[in-house]
């Protein structure tokens, strides 16, 4: 298998990479409904769930950067056949997948207002604590970190985790069942077969 991608199918780096996104997005949902659903508030079972769903954030954050780079220096496979149409919803789909994978973790970071303690090794500090903060939020906006949350969670709660991103998801999966099983392609088997 190819490291890099190659006209017919992606590398194992992109491959890696976009199953890893796929765990890591599956794994934030469940330690935050884990969280809302099993646990009390303010106990430790409760923090260490959120603890949790902030680090899958994070870990978002960076594998999604490290997505967009190696995208950007590698080709991507030719499309399969299909009209017009269809190659546009492609591509719309795939640019509103990646601006949800990156304002998803950002706006989880910006309206968090505890540290990370990430996967209970070591804290990266609340967003209301840096200097970006002080710069642009307090002193360039003149707002508080209450007056900011609430609409940044607002997006990342209510409007993309609440239904958004499940939507986005479907679709994908759904595009690329489709893809498989009516069109009889090779969309599906460019990320999942080393052929």
């Amino acid at each position: 298998m190819s490291i890099k991608n190659t006209e017919l199918t992606y590398g194992c780096i992109a491959k890696w990479i976009h199953w890893t996104t796929a765990v890591l997005f599956l794994a934030a949902y469940i330690s935050v409904y884990y969280r809302q659903w099993f646990t009390e508030v303010k106990t430790p079972e409760n923090w260490n769930a959120l603890q949790l769903h902030l680090s899958f954030g994070v870990s978002i954050m960076v594998i999604v950067v490290l997505r967009i780079v190696w995208r950007v220096m590698n080709q991507s496979p030719k499309l399969e056949p299909g009209s017009k149409l269809e190659h546009l919803a492609a591509h719309l789909g795939h640019f509103v997948l990646y601006a949800v994978m990156i304002i998803a973790p950002v706006t989880g970071y910006i309206g968090t207002g505890v540290n990370t303690e990430f996967f209970f090794m070591f804290d990266i500090p609340k967003f209301e604590s840096t200097a970006m903060f002080q710069y642009i939020v307090s002193d360039g906006l003149g707002l508080t970190f209450a007056e900011l949350e609430e609409p940044v969670d607002f997006i990342h709660k209510e409007i993309l985790g609440a239904w958004l991103i499940w939507i986005l998801i479907a679709g994908h999966a759904g595009a690329a069942f489709f893809h498989h099983y009516v069109k009889k392609d090779r969309t599906l088997l460019k990320m999942t077969s080393s052929r």
